[in-house]
């Protein structure tokens, strides 16, 4: 190994994370990450060839992402989620523990199939106005948004698009929606109950008992647009059906996303209920700048070393007994996708587990992905999923939460989520 190139390579690294969680003059994250990735260039760490090699692995799982949360944007301008968060709180009868807990269940949904970002970025703020509006006491607004922010990561395990992550390995190992969920939909149930139980002990002094259902208002109210609320849920079926057989034909699932997006805005920019313009210029754009050239810089530094020295560590926690090797290499994945956010450790993951000898393992396979779907509960800059949480908490004035109070809550909460969820997709292998 070069050690001058690995330790410009992680240099490089090191100052664009810096610029991306820091945003000075409040520079966009993908400017940074592009910044980074030509800095990368013009030091020789990587290559105009290794772009298009990037690009090729990215591209669909960016595009999917876009779709998705353009997808979710219209369904959320048009009351849809709103319209079921008011339902939920009648639901729950003034029961603050009840609705608490169906919550919980609403952001599972939402992150299942419009991803943890979407999850992010359209719960948070719909939490905070729901708390706000029954009075509850100021105490209880903490476990609602904690909850919220906390279920967008745990519960985006079970489907190939519930998580850019899961697009990515699914994408570079070649591994078909149905044959994906097939084995992640208990992970995914193991981590959504442990979820709610975590999160459920950890806040339960906090939580008042009763609020007024009266103040809630009517569900419809909130509809914009009866029609694109209406047609949410069918959407959702169409997509799922599309995802799955687009599997059997090695059809990527950019292929059937991109498409219905496309269909979806079109209808409602032909209704003018809701502001289009807006819905794509609060699109995630600049993701998809930071995963281009995030990917290049991790891409570089892999190759300078680092791939190589995660690929002898995953070799040593191979021999392990039982469900030890897997629990060890999820705790490893989580523990990078904790310090160096998730998008460049699951790609690292990847690079790593693909250059072992052998076929790849299909359980460091999946225990990359719910590492790093998980792991990045740890600290604020563990995903793209909790960086939205966090800004949407700081528009909105709700609660200012420090790194320090984060990572406390992060760790207890996540820890033993993550553990039982690599124990359980660990039993689904093995039968």
């Amino acid at each position: 190994m070069d050690y001058a190139s690995f330790f410009i390579a992680l240099s490089i690294f090191l100052v664009t994370l810096f610029l991306v969680l820091k945003r000075p003059r409040n520079l966009g994250i993908g400017y940074s990450a592009m910044a980074g990735g030509a800095v990368s260039l013009l030091a020789g760490v990587t290559t105009f060839h290794d772009i298009f090699v990037v690009w090729n692995i990215v591209w669909n799982a960016t595009f999917t992402f876009v779709a998705v949360i353009i997808l979710t944007l219209i369904f959320d301008e048009a009351g849809f989620f709103e319209y079921w968060a008011s339902r939920i709180a009648l639901a729950a009868k003034g029961n603050t523990r009840r609705l608490f807990l169906l919550t919980i269940i609403l952001g599972a949904s939402i992150s299942a199939f419009f991803a943890n970002d979407g999850c992010a970025l359209v719960l948070t703020p719909i939490v905070v106005s729901m708390v706000r509006k029954t009075g509850m006491k100021k105490q209880s607004l903490l476990p609602f948004i904690m909850a919220a922010g906390f279920i967008a990561d745990t519960a985006s395990l079970p489907f190939v698009v519930s998580n850019l992550v899961n697009i990515v390995t699914a994408g570079y190992f070649g591994i078909p929606f149905l044959g994906y969920a097939s084995i992640m939909v208990f992970p995914d149930l193991s981590s959504i109950l442990f979820s709610a139980a975590v999160l459920w002990l950890y806040f339960r002094k906090d939580i008042s008992r009763v609020y007024d259902t009266s103040a809630v208002g009517d569900p419809l109210s909130s509809v914009k647009d009866s029609l694109l609320s209406h047609i949410a849920i069918p959407v959702i079926i169409v997509l799922v059906a599309a995802y799955s057989v687009s599997g059997f034909y090695s059809i990527p699932v950019a292929f059937v996303a991109v498409p219905a997006a496309a269909v979806v805005l079109a209808a409602a920019s032909a209704r003018k209920r809701i502001d289009t313009r807006r819905v794509l210029k609060s699109a995630p754009w600049q993701i998809v700048l930071f995963s281009i050239g995030m990917y290049m810089i991790v891409f570089g530094l892999g190759r300078e070393g680092l791939t190589s020295m995660l690929s002898s560590a995953l070799s040593a926690l191979k021999p392990l007994p039982g469900p030890f090797s897997i629990i060890s290499a999820g705790l490893l994945f989580a523990f990078t996708a904790a310090i160096m956010n998730n998008m460049p450790s699951v790609m690292l993951g990847n690079l790593a587990i693909g250059s072992m000898r052998g076929a790849a393992s299909r359980q460091l396979i999946y225990a990359n992905v719910i590492g790093n779907d998980i792991g990045p509960k740890f600290t604020p800059i563990g995903s793209l999923a909790t960086l939205l949480w966090l800004h949407t908490l700081e528009r909105k004035e709700s609660v200012k939460i420090g790194a320090g109070r984060y990572m406390k809550m992060g760790i207890i909460l996540a820890l033993p989520v993550l553990v039982v969820s690599l124990a359980v997709v660990w039993i689904v292998l093995s039968l």
